[in-house]
């Protein structure tokens, strides 16, 4: 079982930054990905972006050259930095790990909810 927290959510203006956390805790497998995931009102769920283990990123392309992943292995845990934040990015953002090498599980946090005003 893995658990996550997540935190640094609210509300910013258009143009703002946030800085969201998730730490993982648990049976945490060596090799994983871990990810930041949103789903606004009457949308799906879409990867914002991820970071393996080794650290490579992954980003949609909505958010490429305004959010940065980040991870620390020592900490399990993923920071996703939010700079030039517009209104389209206000949604419920999802902590997510993963270790498909090992197993077909996803775990998933609570959710933070991001709000960006115009």
């Amino acid at each position: 079982q893995v658990q996550l927290v997540e935190s640094g959510g609210g509300l910013v203006q258009a143009g703002g930054s946030l800085r969201l956390s998730c730490a993982a805790s648990g049976s945490i497998y060596r090799i994983n990905v871990m990810g930041w995931y949103r789903q606004a009102p009457g949308n799906q769920r879409e990867l914002v972006a991820s970071i393996r283990s080794d650290g490579s990123p992954n980003y949609a392309a909505s958010v490429k050259d305004r959010f940065t992943i980040s991870r620390d292995n020592a900490k399990n845990t993923v920071y996703l930095q939010m700079n030039n934040l517009e209104p389209e990015d206000t949604a419920v953002y999802y902590c997510n790990y993963n270790a498909r090498i090992y197993s077909t599980r996803d775990y998933w946090g609570q959710g933070t909810q991001v709000t960006v005003s115009s």
